[in-house]
């Protein structure tokens, strides 16, 4: 008797739970509202089935409990009892699957005035492309794989010099548009996915998978990889903006196509030096950094995470947070740098600086790195390592700064910074949002200084 009211009770909480739970979807944004009635008929047809099983489970129970004074009944077989299960269980595959088909053959034929949008996928970051006013995608290989070509584009293709290239964390699409969405990886396997618009697709090395939907409304709406992809893989997130076709337009000309990205960049290191005047009354004449100014060392640091830092803080992405003292002081003295071409100046020679910390030594409030458990911190840089390397390198394809031979003050503070949401707050810091995820790996600030004490030795 108890264990059938235990089956009733589990039946009807079961049902209360499904109808009053606050987990559900998210209001549709595509066209594909199709996937969630196909969803809404299985739960339907499940749930009857639950429902059914387990109240009959209960019914026999009770009704066929223990009685000394009855006898049970062998019966092996009862055909009209098979006969009526078979006809019913079909009939409810039928019902599940027959929709789902219907709306499979929708998902893969592709409208013919559909845009294309090219998606490109690695540990841990999305990219993405846009054919150009000849409408067609060029040519791609794993062959051309480089820093300078992202992509993969092969460079003696016509179709691809007019190629549009997206920099950017965002992925802008127009409303109403219906869209075909290529999918290439890089690396691993992964999954594109848009929860809001209800579409998703593995990404697999070697070959181009796509999907395809119409934006319903605009907003912001996430990107995420739902494949595990490695051990940071809860990290790879993107954003998709819908917007209206003018503010599209504006967004997408916003940037380079191939062409230009494969134009040399010239730099004039003299002028660099000149500029790097103001710099080096904190970072020192060679790059080294000053503890006594809170200058982080910046020689060895790449050009591109340079030009990405110096152009985050005249933007206002990084060292606007109330918080974020020193990086407001560095947001005021960027404004010394009137334009593209004196950031790329100054960065060119700051290239050339080979300054290593001078006061580390000394430095008495460095409790990071004379704190630190260094096999802790050995466990938690397996994490840091697959971007910044093994060694603390820095990896230009992950975007990833070097880390050895940094002040362990300067590092402790900025992942604390990360771990506070004092930086990577901005939606348009890709990096740093990533970085505020892992900086959260870290549980306290003893975790911190192992890590810390952990690449003072690299």
């Amino acid at each position: 008797m108890t264990l059938a009211i235990v089956l009733v009770l589990l039946v009807l909480g079961s049902i209360l739970f499904h109808f009053l739970s606050p987990w559900w979807f998210t209001p549709v944004a595509s066209n594909w509202g199709s996937i969630d009635d196909t969803i809404n008929l299985t739960f339907w047809v499940t749930g009857i089935v639950f429902v059914l099983v387990n109240v009959f489970m209960a019914y026999a129970i009770y009704r066929f409990r223990y009685n000394k004074t009855r006898k049970a009944r062998y019966e092996p077989e009862n055909k009209k009892l098979e006969i009526w299960l078979t006809v019913i269980t079909s009939i409810g595959i039928v019902a599940m699957l027959a929709p789902g088909l219907m709306v499979w053959a929708k998902f893969v034929e592709v409208p013919e005035n559909a845009s294309v949008v090219e998606v490109v996928g690695q540990q841990w970051q999305w990219r993405y492309r846009f054919p150009g006013q000849d409408g067609e995608l060029g040519r791609t290989d794993a062959s051309f794989f480089g820093t300078d070509n992202p992509f993969g584009i092969d460079p003696t293709d016509s179709n691809g010099q007019d190629d549009i290239l997206v920099s950017s964390n965002d992925l802008h699409l127009p409303l109403g548009q219906p869209v075909k969405v290529l999918l290439r990886s890089k690396d691993v396997l992964h999954n594109f996915t848009v929860p809001q618009f209800r579409v998703k697709m593995d990404l697999v090395p070697g070959i181009v998978s796509y999907i395809w939907f119409t934006p319903t409304r605009t907003g912001r709406f996430d990107v995420l990889c739902e494949e595990l992809c490695g051990i940071a893989h809860f990290a790879m997130r993107s954003h998709v903006v819908v917007d209206e076709e003018r503010d599209y337009q504006t967004w997408l000309a916003s940037f380079p196509t191939f062409a230009q990205t494969q134009i040399p960049k010239t730099s004039d290191i003299q002028a660099g030096e000149a500029l790097y005047a103001v710099c080096a009354s904190c970072h020192g004449q060679q790059g080294e950094g000053k503890f006594d100014m809170n200058a982080p060392t910046i020689a060895g640091l790449s050009a591109g995470y340079i030009k990405r830092q110096l152009s985050y803080y005249q933007q206002g992405i990084r060292g606007a947070h109330s918080e974020d003292i020193y990086g407001q002081q560095m947001a005021a003295m960027t404004g010394v740098l009137a334009d593209q071409a004196a950031i790329d100046n100054v960065t060119a020679y700051i290239e050339t600086l080979q300054g290593t910390p001078s006061d580390l030594g000394s430095d008495q409030n460095n409790t990071a790195t004379t704190n630190g458990n260094l096999a802790k911190g050995r466990r938690y840089f397996q994490n840091c390592s697959v971007c910044h390397g093994e060694n603390g390198e820095g990896r230009s394809f992950a975007d990833a700064p070097k880390l050895a031979g940094q002040y362990g003050w300067y590092l402790k503070r900025q992942l604390i910074n990360f771990k506070q949401g004092v930086r990577g707050a901005h939606q348009q810091d890709q990096y740093g949002q990533q970085m505020r995820l892992l900086a959260k790996v870290l549980k306290d600030e003893q975790a911190i200084d192992d890590l810390v004490a952990y690449v003072g030795t690299l």
